[in-house]
């Protein structure tokens, strides 16, 4: 039962952006303007209250998603499935694909 309710602590603290538990950013989440700490967002992907690539699109953060897993070495299922939910996170929900 223990090991459930982590997983869904996991679930439910992820970047709003990349899908990254915001509990393995090494900085601890990314900063909001006055210097605090986000609670939506990691540091990869937010700073000092903007994103650090407000151009980037939904498919170049699915791919760079998909890029990044199968770097780590994890197998095509979970790769998929990660660049499928970006779409759901808050930054791209309501973008459409180009």
């Amino acid at each position: 039962m223990k090991k459930c309710i982590r997983l869904l602590e996991i679930e439910k603290n992820r970047c709003q952006s990349c899908g990254m538990p915001l509990q393995f950013d090494p900085q601890g989440g990314g900063t909001e303007t006055d210097g605090s700490h986000s609670i939506h967002y990691c540091s990869y992907c937010y700073a000092a209250g903007q994103f650090k690539e407000p151009e980037l699109t939904l498919d170049a953060m699915q791919h760079r998603v998909r890029q990044l897993m199968r770097n780590r070495n994890n197998p095509w299922y979970i790769r998929a499935y990660m660049a499928h939910r970006v779409p759901m996170l808050a930054r791209w929900r309501g973008c459409k694909r180009r």
